[in-house]
């Protein structure tokens, strides 16, 4: 593994060079795809495991730009801890770059359970964490807190190593499957023995190192916080979901500008007699014409295309938190396939139900409306107009919908007379079918 330097505002990057480009995957919440026994990320078919110990110590020493140069799917894994990687920024050196990552202030709590682990964190003029560990059976409960800063951090945190209890990897073991992992890289608890190459380094290490993995997961929100996280026995899917929530109240206050702020007036038309425009402003001049014209939606809404959230809000008149589309990503025909990203964040998970969080089955079916009100738009003549939900028939819920799912809503139109439309919806969640329904609605001018 090489740390690189790298541009202002280019955060974090694993870039793979054993494969053909070299591809990279940014350092984002968005981009993880498994968290079992660590934070994976992925991109296309391209994936980095074990992401968490590396990120820490780059956050850690508060370094925002880098490229992390890998030549396997994985970095070294040391001795279990973040300690070889201090070093490697320590021997590299940091220097300040123009523009710097203003962290981000927690303006209110967010407070989540996901599956045994609870996290929360409040707002707080630094980034503090308290932390309590322990197995399912109550052993080795530890507690640790700490007001992190790059000193703190290198001194406190870095050199706490990974740990695992025997019962966990035991079938791993006897089958061959993980041959990396030795005691000269991880601590190994077995009934009430602690199996260790040299003696523990924190009274506390267990409950360290978990404050080492939050710091390396919370690094996938892209910027520093200044927050006060709490944890009860986190996990690396708790510590991501909590990365994905906080981003979500980074994206208010640009939400809710982006719900309040007046559409923007068209261009003004050129005059030969005070200006001959160049071909290139003539180009300019059409498309924005076009954007704003009554055909703009049909222009956007045609077969092969795909729809990101900017374009989506041009068509549909909903906003957040009631926007139920984040994007398109197929349209062929009568039929049209949309996407919404399902975060902790979401407002309707505060009350539906807590401790509990299930995506309302109604807002499910307000999915289906809102996408076959995108697909009413391919026709001219609706332009301007909005989809007015009017009935739903042969409702089916099949499975709950939770953080962290994406959310695969596909609608078929199936007939349309005049202002009146019919078409068959379902939700989907990593291929199988959560919710299906008929629904009716009707266009009227807004």
């Amino acid at each position: 593994m090489n740390l690189l330097p790298a541009l202002p505002n280019t955060g974090l990057r694993f870039r793979r060079i054993d494969l053909d480009g070299a591809p990279e995957i940014e350092a984002r919440a968005e981009n993880v795809v498994d968290t079992q026994r660590s934070t994976t990320l992925g991109k296309g078919g391209v994936k980095v495991h074990t992401v968490e110990h590396v990120l820490a110590a780059l956050a850690g020493a508060g370094i925002d730009n880098a490229i992390i140069e890998l030549d396997a799917s994985e970095p070294p894994i040391a001795d279990g801890s973040s300690r070889e990687f201090v070093r490697m920024v320590k021997e590299a050196g940091r220097v300040a770059q123009a523009d710097p990552a203003e962290p981000y202030r927690i303006t209110a709590p967010i407070e989540l359970n996901v599956g045994e682990s609870q996290m929360a964190v409040f707002p707080h003029t630094g980034f503090k964490i308290t932390c309590t560990s322990s197995d399912k059976g109550g052993r080795f409960t530890q507690f640790f807190t700490l007001e992190v800063t790059p000193a703190s951090w290198e001194k406190e945190l870095s050199h706490a190593r990974t740990f695992c209890f025997y019962e966990e990897i035991e079938f791993l073991i006897k089958n061959g499957l993980i041959k990396g992992g030795s005691l000269e890289n991880a601590i190994v608890i077995r009934d009430d023995a602690v199996l260790t190459t040299e003696p523990l380094r924190y009274p506390e290490e267990f409950v360290r190192h978990k404050m080492l993995d939050i710091i390396g997961d919370l690094a996938l929100i892209g910027r520093p916080i200044q927050g006060h996280v709490i944890a009860t026995r986190p996990s690396h899917h708790a510590n991501t979901e909590l990365a994905k929530a906080i981003q979500a109240q980074m994206r208010r206050p640009l939400e809710a500008a982006q719900t309040f702020a007046p559409p923007p007036a068209p261009a003004p038309e050129a005059k030969a007699a005070h200006v001959k425009p160049t071909k290139s402003a003539a180009a300019a001049a059409t498309t924005t014409a076009t954007v704003n014209s009554p055909t703009s939606t049909e222009t956007l809404v045609r077969d092969g295309a795909t729809l990101d959230i900017m374009q989506v809000m041009q068509i549909l008149p909903h906003r957040p938190p009631f926007l139920m589309v984040d994007k398109v990503t197929k349209i062929d025909g009568p039929r049209i396939v949309a996407q919404k990203n399902v975060t902790m964040g979401e407002p309707f998970f505060e009350g539906h139900f807590p401790g509990h969080p299930i995506m309302p089955g109604v807002l499910q079916l307000e999915a289906m409306a809102q996408v076959a009100g995108i697909l009413m738009m391919r026709q001219a003549e609706n332009a301007g107009k909005l989809a007015y939900f009017m009935s739903a028939e042969d409702v089916k819920w099949r499975k709950p919908v939770r953080p962290g799912d994406i959310l695969m809503i596909e609608v078929e139109m199936t007939k349309s007379r005049g202002k009146i439309g019919k078409a068959k919806g379902k939700c989907t969640v990593d291929g199988e079918v959560v919710s299906e329904a008929d629904v009716t609605f009707m266009l009227m001018d807004r």
